[in-house]
């Protein structure tokens, strides 16, 4: 609901070119980080292991994520406004997230060494870097929007520059290949637990599909490094890359004997 509450103030920060502060925004997200935050310590507790071991669970991993990343670089004033344009995505993947039934868990706390969490929790974290990165790319494309089309909100908006939004935009990419990489890197042994439970591993899904979001994300930095891919089209690969991994994560997931047996 506080995101819910973030998205209509968003819209007034939109209505109003960015030239308000978006202090108030800020504190919303925070507020709401909070709450999100709260009832996935309060889940973890309730049985033994990180929580994300089911669509809905990650769904809200990948909203936190990508709220925290948020707050931690929204203490630099000229990046505030990244809220305004994160608070749709995080309101629609909570909404997104509700649709799927909830499976209850139990049992006492026992956090040891589980590889398909830390698998799991490396993967979500990649998501979320690459949601931000998104963000930041919506935000570009506005910007650059209002230069061409002399848009006096070009001017008078406290938005930062397109050259700063580039930047973070692919130091955001960079750390969500680190984070993927990592989590491929435990594959084999969750394979190996799964195995042990009697859950055969027979060419996953999943698996897989992070293999081509890991080459998709990989090219994109490589046209950017090598080939002096940057301003709108990086931008907009950035945006439809995420955009492509949010409307096909869970369907894989669901399809996958590993992850959703």
């Amino acid at each position: 609901m506080v995101y819910g509450v973030s998205t209509v103030y968003s819209v007034f920060l939109w209505r109003r070119g960015f030239r308000k502060d978006d202090r108030i925004n800020c504190l919303l997200l925070l507020g709401a980080f909070i709450l999100h935050t709260t009832a996935m310590v309060k889940r973890g507790f309730s049985f033994d292991r990180c929580p994300v071991n089911n669509l809905y669970e990650a769904m809200t991993f990948v909203g936190w994520t990508i709220v925290a990343a948020y707050l931690a670089v929204g203490m630099f004033r000229r990046l505030r406004f990244l809220g305004a344009f994160a608070a749709p995505i995080l309101f629609g993947i909570g909404v997104f997230a509700l649709v799927f039934p909830d499976k209850p868990h139990a049992g006492k706390p026992d956090f040891h060494a589980d590889w398909g969490s830390i698998h799991g929790a490396l993967i979500l974290l990649s998501c979320g870097a690459f949601g931000l990165g998104s963000v930041a790319g919506a935000m570009f494309l506005v910007q650059e929007h209002d230069l061409k089309s002399h848009n006096p909100r070009a001017v008078f908006a406290r938005l930062p520059p397109i050259q700063r939004l580039e930047h973070v935009m692919s130091k955001l990419l960079v750390c969500g290949i680190v984070l993927l990489t990592a989590g491929l890197a435990f594959s084999p042994l969750l394979v190996r637990e799964k195995e042990s439970q009697g859950v055969r591993f027979h060419g996953d899904p999943i698996l897989f599909y992070s293999a081509f979001i890991w080459a998709v994300y990989a090219a994109l930095l490589v046209m950017r490094w090598r080939f002096g891919q940057r301003g709108r089209r990086f931008a907009w690969g950035v945006v439809g890359s995420f955009a492509f991994l949010l409307l096909t994560f869970w369907g894989f997931l669901l399809l996958s004997p590993l992850h959703n047996p």
